[in-house]
Parts: C-alpha cells; structure tokens; sequence
C-alpha cells in the first residue's frame, strides 16, 4: 500500500478525539486507508454501510446499532445513514473514549448543517485528496508549505531528507546567462 500522507494527521486525530472522519470524493483512498489502520495499528470492527443488512440494521434503529458494538469501530460510507450521527453523538456523551468511531465519507457529509452540528466538538475532519506526485514517488512535499513561509526557501536546499523537486534539476543543468544563451531570430525578423 502506498503510504498516504494524512494517515499521520489521522493517526493523532483518533489518540485524541471519539469520532474522527475521513472524508473525500470517491475512489481517494478512504476504505484502504481506515482498513489498514482497523487492521493493524488501531483495532477496530470494520461495518460498510455498502452491506445492504448493516445498511438496513442501522437505518432501522441507528442507536440500537451502535449498542450492539463493543469497542473502537470503522463505519465506512456514513453519508448512506445520516441519522446515524445523532446516535453516534448520544454514545459518545455516554461513553467519552479516544478513537472510539473512525467514520468515512463523501465531503457531502460536512454540507448537512444538522449533521456536522450534531458532533461539533467532538469529531475531527481529516480530509483526503486523490494521491499526490509524492505519495506516489514516497516523498514529502513541501511547496505549498514552503510558499505561504515567512522566509523563502534556500534554492537547492533538501531539509530532514526530503528531497526537493528542483534540486536535481539545477545540479543537472546549470542555469546560463543571458549573454550565453544561444538567440534564434525568426525568418523575417532582426536580433536587437
């Protein structure tokens, strides 16, 4: 599995707080991810609302659902059960527990006021994008950071091993002056 760079951002949000979503369009990544994390690092029962008996069970009763759950559990394609939310919000004031309801969805989700509303200080939003250039080559990337920085970055400098996109660029091909560039003129034209 490629490693994704919010799994970090994931990994503290469910040491901290009871509910943590993992949101994003279709096809990003979400099921692998919480999967693997349910499957290793932090145990949990795994229920897809894609199931049509746990679609039906916890559409029936969602707090007679949830009380039949012993433990941390992953609740993939929440936005197929939105009564669900309230639910999760009345076992959460029951029983306060770090990690205790890893949630996925579409960012549809967070656009229900009464939804978002019903886990306000107690759900943290970890969103996930479709994978970058560096999940895909295993480096961090580091642009956006080092664009909105204080100072600008050192040209060619790679801090704590990452490795910087235009470094290799610049130690291949030196740049040259513009009195060293070779000049076309276009047929027709004349160099000034």
């Amino acid at each position: 599995m490629i490693l994704r760079h919010a799994a970090a951002r994931l990994r503290k949000a469910l040491a901290d707080r009871p509910v943590v979503l993992v949101h994003g369009a279709r096809q990003t990544g979400k099921t692998t991810l919480v999967r693997a994390l349910a499957g290793a690092e932090h145990p949990a029962r795994y229920v897809t609302f894609d199931a049509l008996t746990a679609l039906s069970a916890a559409r029936d009763d969602p707090a007679g659902f949830l009380a039949g759950i012993e433990g941390p559990v992953v609740l993939d394609e929440v936005q197929r059960v939105p009564d669900l939310f309230v639910a999760i919000k009345a076992a959460v004031d029951r029983k306060r527990a770090p990690g205790r309801f890893l949630l996925t969805g579409s960012a549809n989700v967070l656009l229900v006021p009464r939804l978002s509303e019903s886990l306000a200080g107690r759900m943290e939003i970890v969103p996930l994008w479709p994978f970058s250039q560096g999940e895909i080559e295993g480096v961090l990337e580091g642009f956006i950071d080092a664009a909105f920085a204080e100072a600008p970055p050192a040209l060619g400098a790679a801090a704590g091993g990452v490795r910087s996109p235009g470094a290799s660029c610049a130690a291949a091909s030196p740049r040259r002056s513009r009195s060293d560039r070779p000049t076309v003129a276009a047929p027709g034209s004349r160099r000034i």
